[in-house]
C-alpha cells in the first residue's frame, strides 16, 4: 500500500519493506532530528536549547530497526490478507479495508516493542540524564497508544489519497505532500500522549515534591495548561515530521522502484 509496484508473495514483500523501510528510518532521522530535539525540550524540561543535535545516536541507530519493522509488517499483513475478509470494506469510512486496520495495528504494535528503548535513550540524551538498562521500557503504554494512534491514521490516510487521488502519488512532490500531510495529522491526533510520554521517560518532576510523579499527576498538570499544555512543542513537532516523513517517503519509494528493475520482485 505504500508502493506502486506490482505485489508478489506476502513474505517477499515483507521482506522487501523491510529493506526499503530501512532507508525511510535512517533519512527521517538525518533531516528531522534538530528539530525534535527542540520539541523533546520544550516538552519535558525547562531552560536554554542546546545541541540540536544531542541523543542523534539512538534513533539514527534505531530509527532504521523499527522503521524497517514497522513496514516490513505493514506490507506482510496487508498482501497475505488480500481476500475477502481482508477486503470488507468498514461502515462509514469511505472505503477503508479492514486490512489496512489491521495491519497497521499490528506493525504499530511490533515497532513499539521496538521504538520505546530507543526512544527512552534519545529523551534521556536530549534532556541530559542519565539512565539504566532496566528503565529502557518506561512509558511503553503511552508509546503505544502514541504510536498506536499516529500508524493508524498515517496508513488509513496514506489508503484513502490512494484509492481517491492516485495520481499524488505518481510525482515526487506530491508523495512527499501525502506522507508528511498524514503523518503530521496523525501526530496532531495523539499529541498530548506524545508530551505525556516524553515527560514520563525523562522523568520531568510534576505533583508533590517527595515522590514520583504519578500519571495522574501528569495529566492534571497539563490539563491545567490549557491547549498550550497539552500541545506543548507543537511547532518544532510539526516541522519534524514534515520534513521526515515527507522526504523518507520520497527515497523509500525510489528505492521500491529499484527493487522492481533489478529484478527482486
Amino acid at each position: 500500500m505504500t508502493h506502486n509496484e506490482k505485489r508478489q508473495h506476502w513474505l517477499k514483500e515483507g521482506a522487501i519493506g523491510l529493506g526499503t523501510g530501512v532507508l525511510y528510518g535512517v533519512t527521517s532521522v538525518a533531516v528531522g532530528h534538530p528539530f525534535d530535539t527542540i520539541k523533546t525540550k520544550m516538552q519535558a524540561q525547562e531552560g536554554f536549547i542546546k545541541g540540536p543535535g544531542m541523543g542523534a545516536l539512538p534513533p539514527l541507530l534505531g530509527s532504521g530497526v523499527y522503521r524497517s519493522t514497522q513496514f516490513a509488517v505493514f506490507e506482510a499483513l496487508y498482501t497475505k490478507w488480500d481476500n475477502e475478509v481482508g477486503r470488507e470494506e468498514i461502515p462509514h469510512t469511505q472505503g477503508v479495508q479492514v486490512r489496512v486496520v489491521g495491519a497497521a495495528v499490528a506493525a504499530a504494535t511490533a515497532r513499539s516493542l521496538l521504538e520505546c528503548p530507543i526512544e527512552f535513550a534519545k529523551v534521556a540524551r536530549q534532556t541530559g540524564q542519565d539512565w539504566k538498562l532496566g528503565q529502557v521500557y518506561r512509558g511503553f503504554g503511552l508509546q503505544l497508544g502514541r504510536t498506536g494512534g499516529v500508524m493508524t491514521t498515517y496508513f488509513v490516510t496514506v489508503d484513502a489519497i490512494r484509492r481517491h487521488h492516485p495520481s499524488v502519488f505518481q510525482t515526487k512532490i506530491g508523495q512527499f505532500l501525502a506522507s508528511a500531510g498524514a503523518a503530521t495529522f496523525g501526530f496532531w491526533v495523539v499529541w498530548p500522549l506524545e508530551v505525556l510520554k516524553n515527560q514520563v521517560q525523562a522523568g520531568t518532576p510534576v505533583g508533590p515534591r517527595g515522590r514520583e510523579a504519578t500519571l495522574v499527576d501528569r495529566v492534571l498538570a497539563l490539563g491545567r495548561g490549557g491547549l498550550a499544555g497539552l500541545y506543548r512543542g507543537i511547532l518544532p513537532g510539526t516541522l519534524r515530521s514534515v520534513v521526515s516523513n515527507g522526504f523518507s517517503m520520497v527515497v523509500m519509494i525510489e528505492a521500491q522502484k529499484w527493487v522492481t528493475q533489478l529484478g527482486l520482485r
